[in-house]
């Protein structure tokens, strides 16, 4: 499956791009001491229809509260790997968005790798809560 082009059965989608949190995630100890910067951006695929009709927040994901959900497991955020740190998210966007569709692109800003002045992202999909 290509992260860009979705089954068309997943539908409509909310997308929360270019989240920036402060964690403290990482193998070396300065970086669950210190922390560090993460960029998310998320994807939850809904039928948005019946809100677009409405206009009632209850039939839709409500973003502020998932952003503030993402944002809060930054600041308690204290693991060795950026997978476990996706995984806490992913747990909590469930918990607040139910079971749907879902795909998290969680960027580590600036590794420390000697030499490497890039980024690094892991990918996760969730199909169910």
């Amino acid at each position: 499956m290509n992260d860009n082009n979705p089954p068309a059965a997943f539908g409509d989608a909310i997308h929360v791009e270019g989240l920036k949190l402060w964690a403290r995630v990482g193998v070396l100890p300065e970086e669950r001491s210190l922390g560090q910067w993460f960029v998310v951006n998320l994807t939850i695929w809904l039928d948005l229809a019946p809100a677009g009709r409405s206009d009632d927040l209850s039939l839709t994901v409500d973003y502020g509260q998932t952003v503030a959900a993402i944002q809060a497991c930054g600041e308690q955020a204290l693991c060795h790997t950026v997978e476990c740190f996706a995984e806490t998210i992913l747990d909590r966007v469930g918990e607040i968005c139910g079971s749907r569709p879902t795909r998290l692109v969680l960027r580590k800003c600036h590794p420390p790798i000697p030499g490497f002045d890039g980024s690094i992202s892991v990918e996760r999909w969730r199909f169910t809560g």
